[in-house]
């Protein structure tokens, strides 16, 4: 097959493997003289081990910890503070102390109950807001920044002003929910560790082992299995669960397998950050905006992983889509003794987005302006300043995506009818809500190029065939299909002649990990230009290679310490609006109808863009009002699917989505990036839609049932 256009879709490469059920994941793999891991974990949320008694263990079972790391005990990602095995401090329920490994999991499962760890348990910090209380407190921060106006001068602003809105904001956590559960294999051989499994990011797990192997290069090599999800949850988690079996590995000279259960999974691995943001805005006499103080506070969990990292995006979006006068952000990353808090879809965005376009609305009220309009107002335009001192480079489709939605879903006529719909029948309740987000490509600032440097490399064979030689993991967003699109017709070749095997470090360069809405932008770029320069070089039935490396496109230069510069290099922009039906008996909200427009430079397959629209939208709208999720005294409360409550097929509706040609120079045939815009705007507009169907006001995701009950029980008693 021939590509005219890049944009048409094509059958996906793993297509026929996935849909016949025959592509093996890891939980599938079996390998000659493997074991299998379980792990003793804690059972309080902070304290002192004191003592360790394991039972008689039976022939070939064998207990792995803290003493049989070669190399430093921590998990190597940012900061040094994540044990592999804890064997001093645990710092939340579920920490790993001990692996058990042997030959049949249920022996292993049964010996687990009999280990006997005795603790001194010291004082927990168990929520966000007793962590608010303590951060000024040594460790209690784990990371924090500022900037923007200056505060005298917004001092100045607020003391002849007419009104200052103060308004706090809550998110909850939310879990991932994989398809498949994390599961990694680590390979013994006498020269080599090989380890494989479910990831995203194949050189982060191959620098952690490095470390905890004290080992040289060529000793340990890591391969993603196919990949049932990831979301972010298997950015950051992998890393550890590697170090377990290629530590145990080692010391048993067996390959072992550790595989989680969807509870084991659901209580001990990493979650979106709970987040609280604090609003401080003054207006005018007609509601207009002055100036703006936000305050983000993140619950980075027990361990720091990436959260470093998410409250940079978070601030960097808290300000939204917004050219907003006088602003000011300050965020905090705080400890909490629970389970860690790591990357997911969007990575601080949601939070932000979610609290800014709830605020902005409830601003509007006040002013007694629609949402939308209000919000219109104060929209960046190309050429605007962005809040970190950057600019706004390319055009700004948000005007023309706004209008067209405003035509396809009849919103004026919809919020009239509904208006008569919800006077006349006293149990059901209407509403549209609406929300308008942008993300940011790729990593923050300077990340790029001081820190991933990436790198791809094409090899052709004799026979004409080219393989993609690049890091990047396909976990279901389409990668494996979408970048040798983009390599097949740079070389005008057929699809079927570009192959992209999993990566395996042994054979790959590191072009950097999947993450960040960067693969299809940066990497596609690469490829794009390391194909041209391989179509130069031509030479039938010979052997060939390229290789190239990333270039930083010139702009404001990003400093860490004062958050000034260009955050991104491209953002990709999205409007959604959202009609929902409150039962006011039952607090359940049913959606209705969900819609779409969306900019993400040029569409590189449009039935894979269909697709994380769709998902992405599934993904965000459950996060405003379906998936709860609690941490009770340190403890993880839902341990099922069925307990936490992501959607079913019952729950998504027709989705009606477009996206708008605006093709970005430095990307791929003019693609951005896509894959975490799309679930960002879909909290906000399902809060925006249950607040116009009830005439009320929330401060939280998600507005569960339970929530919606409350609201009403209050509204009646202060009527009443």
């Amino acid at each position: 097959m021939n590509l005219k256009d890049i944009s048409t879709s094509v059958p996906k490469k793993d297509h026929k493997g996935k849909v016949s059920g025959q592509l093996p994941y890891i939980s599938d793999v079996k390998v000659e003289n493997m074991v299998y891991g379980v792990l003793v974990r804690s059972s309080i949320a902070y304290g002192k081990i004191l003592s360790i008694q394991l039972p008689s263990l039976p022939k070939g079972y064998e207990a792995v910890g803290a003493d049989h790391i070669p190399g430093p005990n921590y998990v190597k990602i940012i900061k040094e503070d994540q044990p592999i095995f804890a064997n001093e401090w645990v710092n939340y329920i579920g920490e790993p102390i001990l692996m058990l490994v042997g030959k049949d999991l249920d022996v292993l499962y049964g010996l687990l109950n009999e280990v006997k760890v005795e603790f001194e348990e010291h004082q927990a910090i168990y929520t966000l807001d007793e962590a608010i209380n303590q951060k000024s407190k040594p460790g209690v921060t784990m990371a924090s920044y500022e900037f923007g106006e200056n505060l005298e001068i917004i001092s100045a602003i607020e003391q002849g002003t007419h009104e200052i809105i103060e308004e706090e904001y809550n998110t909850g956590y939310q879990e991932h929910v994989y398809l498949e559960p994390q599961g990694m294999l680590a390979i013994y051989k006498d020269d080599e560790i090989v380890v494989q499994g479910s990831m995203q990011c194949l050189y982060y797990i191959k620098n952690a082992l490095l470390s905890a192997l004290a080992c040289g290069d060529d000793e340990v090599r890591v391969v993603q299995s196919p990949t049932g999800g990831g979301f972010g949850g298997k950015e950051d988690y992998p890393s550890m669960m590697a170090c377990h079996v290629a530590v145990a590995a080692r010391a048993v000279k067996k390959s072992v397998m550790l595989v989680f259960d969807r509870s084991e999974d659901m209580v001990v691995t990493t979650k979106r950050h709970p987040a609280k943001l604090k609003y401080r805005t003054a207006l005018d006499q007609e509601g207009n905006i002055l100036s703006m103080c936000v305050d983000v506070f993140l619950d980075g969990g027990a361990n720091a992983g990436l959260s470093s990292v998410v409250l940079q995006r978070a601030l960097i979006n808290s300000a939204g889509v917004y050219k907003i006068p006088h602003f000011h952000a300050k965020g905090f990353c705080l400890k909490t003794n629970t389970v860690p808090n790591g990357a997911f879809r969007g990575f601080g965005a949601p939070q932000s987005f979610a609290g800014i376009e709830s605020h902005l609305g409830h601003l509007s009220k006040l002013a007694k302006i629609d949402p939308l309009e209000y919000k219109r107002k104060y929209l960046v335009k190309r050429g605007d300043p962005t809040i970190t001192k950057g600019k706004f480079r390319d055009p700004i489709l948000m005007e023309e995506m706004i209008e067209d939605l405003l035509n396809s879903s009849q919103y004026q006529k919809k919020k009239e009818e509904f208006l008569r719909y919800n006077q006349q029948n006293h149990r059901y309740k209407k509403g549209i809500g609406t929300s308008l987000f942008l993300h940011g490509c790729g990593f923050t600032g300077n990340g790029e190029r001081d820190h991933i440097k990436a790198k791809v490399r094409l090899v052709k064979s004799k026979d004409g065939k080219v393989s993609l030689k690049i890091s990047n993991s396909d976990m279901g967003q389409g990668i494996l299909t979408t970048l040798c699109k983009i390599v097949a017709k740079e070389l005008d070749l057929p699809y079927e002649e570009i192959v992209y095997p999993y990566p395996d470090t042994k054979e790959v360069p590191d072009s950097g990990p999947t993450v960040a809405s960067r693969t299809t932008m940066i990497v596609g770029t690469l490829l794009q230009r390391a194909a041209k320069k391989l179509k130069a070089q031509w030479q039938p039935n010979v052997e060939q290679e390229v290789v190239e490396n990333y270039v930083h496109r010139e702009m404001i230069p990003w400093n860490e310490l004062t958050f000034t510069g260009d955050a991104y290099p491209a953002y990709s922009w999205g409007v959604n609006f959202v009609e929902v039906e409150v039962d006011t008996l039952t607090g359940m909200v049913k959606l209705e109808k969900v819609y779409g427009n969306y900019e993400v430079g040029k569409v590189i397959d449009e039935r894979i863009m269909k697709g994380q629209i769709d998902g992405g939208l599934a993904q965000g709208l459950a996060y405003g009002y379906l998936e709860k999720m609690t941490s009770k005294q340190g403890r993880i409360q839902q341990k099922s699917i069925s307990d936490y409550g992501p959607p079913t097929s019952m729950d998504v509706v027709s989705i009606e989505s477009r996206v708008f040609d605006n093709p970005y120079a430095d990307g791929p045939y003019g693609a951005k990036g896509a894959g975490e815009l799309t679930l960002i705007g879909g909290a906000p507009a399902v809060q925006a839609a249950i607040e116009n169907a009830l005439q009320t006001s929330y401060q939280q995701i998600p507005i569960t049932p339970e929530v919606i009950m409350e609201s009403l029980w209050m509204e009646e008693g202060a009527d009443g």
